[in-house]
């Protein structure tokens, strides 16, 4: 009874990992190459052939340390790389700014 209680938390954590996988490649394709250079990261094609690697470990290789170095790719892709895309890119913000503003709000030019 406990052992088909942990294997089945174990599917679902695999599944997890492909689902996250799946979902850094898709934003690595969305992504301008020029944003990769401003951003000072590797290349648009590095990051899709180290994710869509992820993606085929994931889905078929069960090799546990291969999938952990996956997730570990994935995981700098998307705490690292992505928010550097976003901001070079000018998405992600919202309402909390203009390109006005200024470190401490807006700058309104000493009105």
């Amino acid at each position: 009874m406990l052992m088909s209680g942990f294997n089945s938390l174990i599917g679902l954590l695999f599944i997890a990992m492909l689902v996250f996988a799946v979902v850094a490649l898709v934003f690595a394709a969305l992504a301008r190459e020029d944003a990769y250079r401003a951003a000072d990261k590797q290349s648009k094609s590095f990051w899709l052939i180290i994710l869509g690697v992820t993606v085929v470990v994931d889905l078929f290789l069960p090799m546990l340390i291969l999938q952990i170095a996956g997730l570990i790719a994935t995981i700098v892709f998307m705490v690292d790389v992505r928010p550097a895309l976003r901001q070079v890119s000018g998405g992600g913000r919202g309402p909390r700014g203009s390109s006005s503003d200024g470190p401490y709000g807006p700058y309104n030019g000493g009105r």
